[in-house]
């Protein structure tokens, strides 16, 4: 790491040590993530976690008398801007970020932080090239792409059994990494993927590729992206007549997929993280995020809750704010949180998965398949 690193860690710990109250400090919290463009639904849901998380710690009188204070930074799902927003943090001297949200964001950005001795712990992004460059200050409150992947295509193989699959991407590190990783689980299994083919995400008609998929005779299409391209790819599939099952991951968990598609949302297969909203333990948190007339039902809600419970805990076990400590500890320490006992291997991964597979609903619900 750069001298950088330790000069804006010495600058941090020398403004807390000017203090001989540790009561009259604020702890500043980034929040990374798209808060504008077209997935800043997700960035919402993120938001909503974090700030819940902050509220319920300042009013229980903060981390060893600490407040904090959560700074959102919005990249946009861009990976330009979220190098930018890293930069910006740095400069910032803040030292804590929850984020980023998409993994083509989180991992540029990702490798500034550790340049530079900033904790980040992502509540969003799955891609697993995050976490193999043997970074010590980067985390994640979910599960990867290989296990999300996995999950979903056993699904298919056990229990969709379908003729004949497609497998599409938008040809983003998010998509093509999941939808990579379902083709080969499913071609592993001697299953045949009569179709792999990318989209450009934006794109607003998908005839063409309507058109190849009923050709095909495709009875089962998975999609590794977002719900704006789903929710077209869906809406005009069932204006020209082709009904086949869909699948796809977390990114398209979100009421705008129902908002785009309409009915052909409806029964539409997805892998998320577990409805942590509907875990007992959670339920007064669940109630005081709804009374703030937010939705606590989206699936990074409660994974972005939970980066910051791994922060308070760090810091009070160990007494200190300082990035490497706190990794330190997170990695060598199972810790309860709102998304249950949470353990990391080497890399910066939960040792086990969140993830389980969901039945959409056009109105914009979700219910767990048994």
């Amino acid at each position: 790491m750069k001298t950088i690193k330790t000069t804006l860690k010495a600058v941090a710990l020398a403004v807390m040590a000017t203090s001989t109250l540790a009561q009259a400090e604020t702890l500043k919290i980034g929040l990374a993530g798209p808060a504008t463009g077209p997935v800043a639904q997700y960035g919402d849901m993120q938001k909503i976690g974090v700030m819940a998380a902050i509220d319920d710690i300042n009013n229980a009188g903060g981390i060893n008398g600490m407040q904090l204070e959560g700074i959102i930074y919005d990249d946009a799902c861009d990976p330009k801007q979220a190098v930018a927003v890293a930069n910006k943090i740095v400069n910032d001297g803040v030292m804590h970020v929850v984020g980023h949200l998409c993994s083509s964001s989180t991992e540029p950005a990702s490798d500034i932080y550790e340049e530079e001795g900033v904790l980040m712990i992502t509540a969003a992004s799955t891609s697993p090239s995050i976490t193999e460059k043997g970074h010590q200050l980067i985390f994640r409150t979910i599960g990867l792409d290989s296990l999300q992947g996995t999950l979903a295509a056993q699904h298919i193989l056990n229990s969709v059994k379908p003729k004949t699959i497609a497998v599409i991407h938008d040809k983003q590190q998010y998509g093509e990494g999941l939808a990579t990783t379902v083709k080969s689980t499913l071609e592993a299994a001697g299953t045949e993927i009569v179709m792999f083919e990318g989209v450009t995400a934006g794109d607003k008609d998908f005839s063409a590729l309507i058109a190849k998929l009923k050709k095909e005779g495709i009875d089962f299409v998975y999609y590794g992206g977002y719900h704006p391209e789903l929710g077209l790819i869906l809406r005009q599939s069932r204006e020209k007549g082709f009904n086949a099952q869909f699948m796809g991951p977390e990114g398209i968990v979100n009421s705008d997929l129902a908002k785009i598609a309409g009915k052909a949302s409806e029964g539409v297969l997805a892998t998320a993280p577990k409805s942590f909203d509907q875990n007992p333990v959670n339920q007064a948190r669940v109630e005081r995020i709804k009374a703030k007339g937010e939705d606590p039902t989206g699936p990074f809600v409660f994974t972005a809750y939970a980066a910051v419970e791994l922060m308070q805990n760090a810091i009070n076990k160990t007494g200190s704010t300082d990035p490497e400590e706190m990794a330190e500890y997170i990695r060598a320490n199972p810790l309860e949180t709102a998304i249950g006992k949470v353990a990391y291997d080497k890399k910066g991964d939960l040792t086990e998965s969140t993830f389980q597979v969901f039945t959409l609903h056009q109105d914009g619900s979700k219910t767990p398949v048994k």
